[in-house]
């Protein structure tokens, strides 16, 4: 049986409501997210596909990429798209004390300053690795400004037990506007992820709809 849920349930969405699951708008947009990168065989590619479609999109940057592919990290900026915080090391927060992970999403944001030319508007948004993150981690993490960014719907595109059709499925039977969508620019999601992301991409030119990042200016 195959227990993955693709769209969040509306109760799990009510049990954590400071975190922010969806962004409803009535501008028809929906947000595309990519969590893992910067990574040299896949972000550029991204890059590459949402140009194609004059879509923007919001990446959740691990501090130890950035620093380890800076170029990269510029570009993503430069090309108009947003940046979050995704800890320095991919910390698990059920499995980390507090004191260790706050201090490890302060070194990834200090990494990622570092390595800007450009003044970081977003960088208080924040994504836990896994989706999983202690009570009083996420309390921290609020008093200190982040804006903790949840999903309403994940593609699954890093299993490699799942095919490249049912990683699309996942998107597309479940997106609308406001949706906050989750992909991986990572080798480990890379096969699903190149034949998933151009086809969403048309789904969505075709219903009119508009790719956006996450603004703060939103919340």
């Amino acid at each position: 049986m195959d227990l993955r849920i693709a769209r969040i349930p509306k109760f799990v969405q009510l049990l954590f409501p400071e975190r922010i699951w969806t962004i409803p708008n009535d501008k028809d947009c929906v947000y595309l997210t990519f969590d893992d990168g910067p990574n040299p065989e896949v972000t550029p590619w991204v890059l590459e596909e949402l140009k194609k479609h004059c879509a923007k999109a919001t990446f959740f940057c691990i501090g130890k990429n950035v620093g380890k592919r800076p170029e990269i990290f510029q570009q993503i900026l430069s090309e108009g798209h947003s940046v979050g915080n995704h800890t320095f090391d991919h910390l698990n927060g059920w499995k980390t004390k507090t004191s260790e992970y706050i201090e490890n999403v302060e070194k990834a944001e200090s990494r990622m300053v570092n390595n800007s030319e450009f003044e970081i508007l977003n960088s208080e948004l924040f994504r836990p690795p896994y989706g999983r993150l202690a009570s009083k981690q996420a309390k921290l993490l609020k008093k200190k400004g982040y804006k903790i960014i949840m999903w309403s719907i994940i593609s699954f595109d890093y299993d490699a037990k799942l095919s490249k059709e049912k990683c699309l499925q996942n998107v597309l039977k479940n997106l609308k506007p406001g949706s906050i969508v989750v992909f991986h620019d990572s080798l480990k999601a890379e096969k699903n992820l190149r034949y998933a992301l151009p086809k969403t991409l048309e789904f969505i030119a075709k219903k009119g709809w508009k790719c956006s990042s996450i603004q703060n200016s939103e919340f």
